[in-house]
């Protein structure tokens, strides 16, 4: 099978018509069309007056909530985050994008820098990508040893196990992208001046290390994807579906007063999947 970036030129102003023709369809996306604007701003809608329901609820009863969001580059994290804190007081729903490690972080465990981003009563934590990066960035890109990422998935199931004991909900979405949407996205980010900043020296030698990424996202999924603290796998090649899926997934998961399951809407069960689910589906 040809590699769709053979041939690619990111610099060039015209993407390809054969990567543009697959992008939807790409990673065995199983929708040939994306999900119509109207249809998404009515269910978005509806979920929006659920996720401030549920802030008032968690503001009252106290709790705490984790939600992960990992992918590769370009798989609609930051997109997907903002959508779900849009309506939300910001002083008690945060978003965590944390830079690489100084000096000092480096010598810590490695956890440490995560611990105080933590929620306290009442606060919902978004992490833009996680303490996730030793798993799947770190080791693809070089910037860890094979002994510090084997001790890490050794570490991480009893690291979250230790926050759901505490009463610290814990969401891991991980959003998969095919390869040729991918570069669709790297290319629009390439010729876009409004988007040019999203496209960094790392963005642009992930390019080329395709299959690593996913062997060490196949790897994480199976080592950590636990009872406690279970991966949620979003096909994210429409970012319509993908943002009203995800706040789905976490509001099915959490109890609130004025729950309303109509609203909230069903889960789309050929983008959502389970880690087993997902990982059987690669390995056909």
């Amino acid at each position: 099978m040809t590699d769709p970036i053979d041939g690619f030129d990111i610099n060039d102003p015209e993407l390809p018509k054969s990567i543009k023709k697959a992008a939807l369809g790409s990673g065995n996306y199983p929708y040939e069309d994306k999900l119509d604007d109207d249809e998404y701003d009515t269910a978005m809608y509806a979920l929006q007056k659920q996720l401030v329901l549920h802030q008032a609820h968690m503001s009252k009863a106290g709790t705490r909530t984790v939600i992960l969001f990992e992918g590769r580059d370009a798989a609609g994290k930051g997109g997907t985050i903002e959508r779900f804190r849009e309506n939300l007081n910001a002083r008690y729903t945060s978003i965590v994008a944390l830079p690489k490690p100084n000096d000092r972080e480096r010598t810590q465990w490695y956890f440490q820098r995560y611990v105080d981003w933590l929620p306290a009563a009442g606060e919902m934590m978004l992490f833009d990508r996680s303490w996730y990066n030793r798993a799947v960035v770190e080791p693809v890109m070089g910037f860890c040893t094979p002994e510090q990422t084997e001790h890490f998935l050794e570490e991480a199931p009893e690291f979250e196990k230790r926050l759901t004991n505490d009463g610290i909900k814990v969401f891991k979405l991980w959003l998969s992208i095919g390869r040729e949407m991918q570069l669709k996205r790297f290319h629009d980010r390439r010729h876009d001046p409004l988007k040019t900043w999203k496209l960094s020296p790392v963005d642009m030698k992930a390019l080329e290390l395709w299959e690593e990424y996913s062997v060490a996202r196949d790897r994480m999924l199976k080592r950590t994807d636990c009872k406690h603290a279970p991966w949620t796998v979003i096909r994210a090649n429409d970012k319509n579906r993908l943002r009203l899926n995800a706040i789905r997934t976490v509001l099915h998961g959490l109890d609130y007063e004025g729950k309303n399951e109509d609203e909230i809407g069903k889960i789309d069960r050929k983008i959502v999947l389970s880690a087993e689910e997902f990982l059987a589906l690669e390995g056909e």
